[in-house]
């Protein structure tokens, strides 16, 4: 073991020795983030384009597809980098950094669902009330709300782990993950066990608890509407369940990854499990959206082909 002072670097070892495949990794690699940045930026470029996508529910579908680029962006990058590298060392202020973007903006996803699901609450659950209580200037207000929401909940837990001195360097990860970090630290105390906990009731637990709570509404109005009330009700909120179903296995993923025993899995299991939100979620929300939200799918094939 390493003394704390001589810590400066943490070692992502779960990179191993991956020999010319590093070529054929950075390109697939690369092209995803890509194929990540690019459809997820056509969809604001279309929702900004078209004037009658400026609604309340595709404001905040807009700021989903941001959030998406943002994330990936805390990923990818180091992930690139450290293809070509033969130690896989980072720096821990670079380290610290990444595992505060990545945490804050899975809480800002989760916050924004939130929203999302309230806005199709209202819609559905109260249409006569709707432009009341949803509308572009409370949207900016709900988003900014979002910010600040999750930037205090990450800060509050992130203060605490900035103190900790580390007597261990190796993250066995393909990027700094705050549980493994934490485990690094000589000494933990249980301000700090607490402030992860707190951080995970915050932007977790209350999160899809109001979610959830939209959601049985929701299906409570749907057993009293005509069916074709219902097909536009599963049309919109659709992708809304199916981002949930996807954020929801990829956290118990991290849950068993980062808290478990798992070193009897292969190497590539292992990092398909640390890193499955990240990869297929930013995605899957563009997929979803695009294709399955009516108004945008007829508003991006104008765009496309019918403009002179």
């Amino acid at each position: 073991m390493k003394n704390s002072t001589e810590v400066v670097s943490f070692v992502l070892s779960a990179y191993g020795n991956i020999g010319n495949l590093k070529y054929l990794y950075f390109s697939i690699i690369l092209l995803w983030y890509i194929f990540i940045c690019v459809s997820n930026t056509v969809l604001i470029v279309v929702i900004y384009m078209d004037r009658g996508l400026h609604e309340p529910m595709y404001l905040l579908l807009c700021h989903l597809f941001m959030n998406e680029i943002s994330a990936s962006t805390s990923l990818y990058p180091l992930l690139l980098s450290q293809m070509f590298s033969d130690t896989h060392e980072v720096t821990l202020p670079w380290c610290f950094l990444q595992m505060f973007c990545i945490y804050i903006f899975g809480c800002v996803q989760l916050c924004n669902l939130t929203a999302m699901a309230y806005d199709r609450y209202v819609c559905i659950c109260h249409p006569l009330h709707y432009n009341v209580l949803m509308s572009n200037e409370r949207v900016v207000k709900i988003i900014l709300l979002v910010w600040i929401y999750s930037f205090s909940s990450n800060m509050f837990s992130f203060s605490f782990i900035l103190p900790l001195k580390f007597c261990g360097n190796v993250i066995d990860k393909v990027f700094c993950d705050q549980q493994l970090v934490i485990k690094l630290a000589c000494s933990v105390s249980a301000l700090t066990s607490i402030s992860d906990l707190f951080f995970g009731f915050m932007c977790v637990v209350i999160p899809f608890s109001l979610i959830s709570v939209s959601y049985i509404k929701i299906l409570w109005v749907c057993l009293i509407v005509s069916n074709e009330s219902k097909k536009k009700v599963i049309t919109t909120c659709t992708p809304q369940i199916v981002s949930l179903a996807n954020i929801f296995v990829s956290a118990t993923f991290h849950f068993i990854y980062s808290r478990l025993d798992v070193g009897y899995l292969p190497d590539e299991v292992q990092v398909i499990l640390s890193t499955y939100l990240l990869i297929l979620q930013p995605m899957i929300t563009p997929f979803m959206y695009g294709l399955y939200l009516p108004k945008i799918r007829h508003s991006y094939k104008r765009l496309l082909f019918e403009r002179k």
